[in-house]
């Protein structure tokens, strides 16, 4: 497949032509890649003007998802977030100047609460319904989401969008087929935070969402493919308004850095022939390799949670450990772990993991092992569950309230001026315009918030 970024800034850099332009590096190696690192030269293209080589890279990614379109972002999934939501409310906003209303899982990145804030927006919260409490889960079901949906009917709140997190941070995946298809059904765009799962379009069985039905999806390319970081994908589907086609360059602008990263451009560029030549075989026996792995644990007794596949989650409770322990104990192994709460551990794995990175994990979570299971597993201060606090404000009208910083146990009855929810996709106790109950601040506390940003009395 071809590579028109790449290739064009490769000749650049080959050329000896003279840079009277930024960046100011002028090419010279400091760090080793700034002969490619560029700015919008004649011949360059323009991110959100596409019309050439840029156009060309994107259409080569679009053929590779199935998609309507799918442009570049070079600011992660935060920006085609914050893009899929505002595309969402210009469609609505076509027919109705009622407030808007977003039906979204609870476990949603912190992008997403303060979106709501800058576009003003109201939430209906779909909250995990299992008996197991998870701090990143929130496993919504098709009937779930009908009574959201018939509430908002009845109230006449106009569903701008539906909004999931699918797979979360722990790996846990959503039925997005049935969930789609609930939200088409009553007419409202099904949007999908895919950002750890770009990879599931390239599986034996396509499960990308966009293939299951959903009308806009973002993916971090850099979390999964070999990306450089920051680099992702807005997709848009075949079905979806065409408004979202029309509109969507120009709303990412609207929100983005008006000098887009190059060197980020050309990985994305570059990861198109990766995944064009051989990438589904490579991942395929990558994978063959991983679920061994995940079998070797679960015979010492780990417990390995049923993730997506790239993710290796382990609850190390039933081992008397907690998951900040376990994370620890293993950075001293030279192994570095991409998150950990006090319940779990998340290892995130490709195929440029290599076969000593494998045999690094089984020897070091061997040896970790503790000789004996402990007759009773640590449980520790973990939440039984999680509280659904009152609204008593917009999160636009506390995001912008004066505030101050209290200490969490003082924080009981008053209203949260700024979401709590740490990077990851999570489900906060409280968001912004929320009222902090006990039971909150128990969650906050177990979970290492001791301070909050409260609306000023």
């Amino acid at each position: 497949m071809e590579t028109p970024i790449y290739d064009f800034a490769k000749a650049y850099a080959a050329s000896g032509d003279t840079r009277a332009h930024m960046p100011g590096h002028k090419g010279t190696k400091l760090l080793g890649p700034e002969p490619l690192d560029l700015t919008e030269i004649a011949g360059a293209d323009s991110l959100f003007e596409a019309d050439g080589i840029i156009k060309l890279s994107e259409r080569n990614a679009t053929a590779l998802f199935g998609s309507y379109e799918t442009m570049y972002s070079t600011e992660g999934s935060s920006l085609c977030i914050r893009t899929m939501l505002a595309l969402a409310l210009y469609e609505l906003r076509q027919r109705t100047t009622e407030r808007p209303v977003v039906i979204a899982a609870r476990n949603a990145h912190k992008v997403f609460l303060q979106t709501a804030a800058l576009l003003d927006f109201d939430i209906v919260w779909l909250w995990d319904e299992s008996d197991s409490f998870s701090l990143c889960r929130a496993d919504v079901t098709p009937s779930q989401l009908t009574r959201a949906l018939d509430r908002c009917s009845e109230e006449a709140r106009p569903v701008a969008a539906v909004y999931v997190t699918s797979p979360d941070y722990l790996g846990n995946e959503v039925d997005v087929a049935a969930l789609a298809e609930t939200a088409h059904r009553y007419g409202a765009p099904f949007l999908v935070d895919n950002a750890h799962g770009a990879y599931l379009r390239f599986l034996p069985e396509d499960r990308h969402p966009l293939t299951l039905g959903a009308d806009l999806v973002c993916d971090s390319a850099h979390k999964t493919f070999p990306v450089l970081t920051g680099g992702a994908y807005l997709h848009i589907s075949q079905n979806a308004p065409a408004s979202f086609v029309t509109m969507a360059k120009d709303t990412m602008a609207l929100f983005a850095s008006t000098s887009p990263s190059y060197l980020i451009l050309e990985s994305l560029d570059l990861n198109n022939r990766t995944l064009a030549e051989g990438y589904s075989k490579q991942l395929t026996s990558f994978l063959k390799k991983l679920d061994v792995l995940k079998l070797l644990l679960g015979t010492m007794g780990w417990e390995v949670l049923n993730t997506d596949p790239l993710k290796l989650t382990l609850d190390p409770r039933s081992k008397g450990l907690s998951g900040l322990e376990l994370a620890a104990q293993m950075e001293e192994q030279k192994i570095h772990v991409e998150y950990a709460d006090p319940d779990y551990v998340v290892l995130m794995l490709t195929p440029q993991n290599n076969a000593m990175d494998l045999f690094r994990l089984e020897h070091v979570l061997r040896k970790l092992s503790p000789e004996e299971t402990p007759a009773v597993p640590l449980s520790g201060t973990r939440p039984l569950w999680m509280p659904h606090p009152a609204v008593r404000m917009t999160p636009r009208e506390a995001t912008f309230a004066p505030r101050e910083r209290i200490a969490v146990e003082e924080a009981v009855g008053r209203i949260l001026a700024v979401a709590t929810t740490g990077c990851p996709p999570a489900v906060p106790a409280v968001v912004s315009g929320e009222e902090i109950s006990e039971e909150a601040v128990k969650v906050l506390q177990a979970y290492g918030t001791d301070h909050v940003w409260v609306v000023t009395e």
